[in-house]
């Protein structure tokens, strides 16, 4: 290593790991890594990916902030992290869900409600003293106006299509061009060990679709309405009396939908008033970035996990 000495910032998604090194007086370098594996344990891939970017760059990594998608309790041990990058002169590791850094790089300090929709959902409010996550539970349990939960809606319109238990739809035609015989369409598809991507996949194809399908055009319709009820709930959560307007943004794949989007817009302004829908002001990975730089009483604290050596 030169002696350099950096800050490290660590997006980890399961699709890619987007890095950041952040030196003093220089401009911010940024890599794309294989994503995280979630079939293995987490904090070793996360040490690894330091490992990684410090024999390329040769810098020795004095903070280390970390927002990972789908992050556990368990798995929220800043400190066992601090461990394993003690070869880098680490002294200090942050890490949180990226329900956190999302919120940190869409809205920054302010108060309200971040929606971020891409295979999966999670929504995240903070008020002056309170924070409340909603969903983010994964495509069994919940994630509903999600990536995945669009396409599996498609892909069941595009069967009751097929058997006359529902209305004929474009959406068969959709399935046809992935499997051209719908009688085995589930057997490949359970079978396959991308099927959730393969489910989240159809999500851009119904958003297609809605222009000149009904069917397709309820099911961003509802999508929305999910994806502003979650928005709401955790406005209402982390509601405590007079204040500023709260802000709503949306982010990810799924609000690339003109309808879903519109509605979703339409829906959170009748439910709230005063609130005021926003742009993103970054990235998720400015939200790892700006980690070390809350204050010691912001709510979102208590939400991430610091060790220092």
């Amino acid at each position: 290593m030169t002696g350099l000495t950096a800050a490290l910032s660590i997006d980890a998604g399961q699709t890619g790991m987007k890095v950041r090194i952040d030196r003093v007086g220089s401009d911010p370098v940024e890599r794309v890594l294989p994503g995280v594996r979630t079939s293995e344990p987490l904090l070793p891939q996360l040490a690894s990916a330091a490992r990684a970017v410090a024999e390329e760059t040769g810098d020795a990594f004095d903070v280390v902030s970390t927002g990972v998608s789908g992050l556990t309790s368990r798995e929220a041990d800043a400190g066992a992290l601090l461990n394993l990058l003690a070869e880098f002169g680490t002294r200090r590791v942050l890490l949180a869900h990226d329900s956190v850094t999302s919120f940190l790089g869409t809205l920054g300090d302010h108060c309200g409600a971040v929606v971020a929709a891409g295979t999966g959902v999670v929504t995240l409010g903070v008020g002056r003293t309170a924070t409340a996550r909603i969903d983010g539970w994964g495509n069994i349990m919940g994630d509903a106006g999600s990536g995945y939960w669009i396409g599996r809606e498609g892909l069941d319109a595009a069967m009751r299509a097929y058997d006359g238990r529902g209305a004929p739809t474009l959406l068969l035609d959709m399935l046809r061009v992935h499997w051209p015989d719908p009688e085995t369409s589930y057997i490949e598809l359970q079978g396959d060990p991308a099927r959730v991507s393969v489910v989240a996949s159809f999500a851009e194809h119904v958003a297609r679709l809605a222009s000149e399908d009904a069917i397709a055009a309820r099911i961003c319709r509802t999508a929305a309405r999910e994806l502003s009820h979650s928005a709401r709930t955790a406005l209402a959560r982390v509601a405590d009396g007079d204040g500023p307007a709260p802000l709503v943004s949306a982010i990810g794949g799924v609000f690339s939908s003109a309808l879903i989007r519109e509605r979703f817009d339409e829906l959170i302004s009748e439910a709230v008033p005063d609130v005021q829908i926003v742009q993103a002001q970054g990235t998720g990975l400015d939200g790892v970035a700006a980690l070390p730089t809350l204050v010691e009483d912001h709510p979102l604290r208590t939400l991430i996990s610091v060790a220092t050596r």
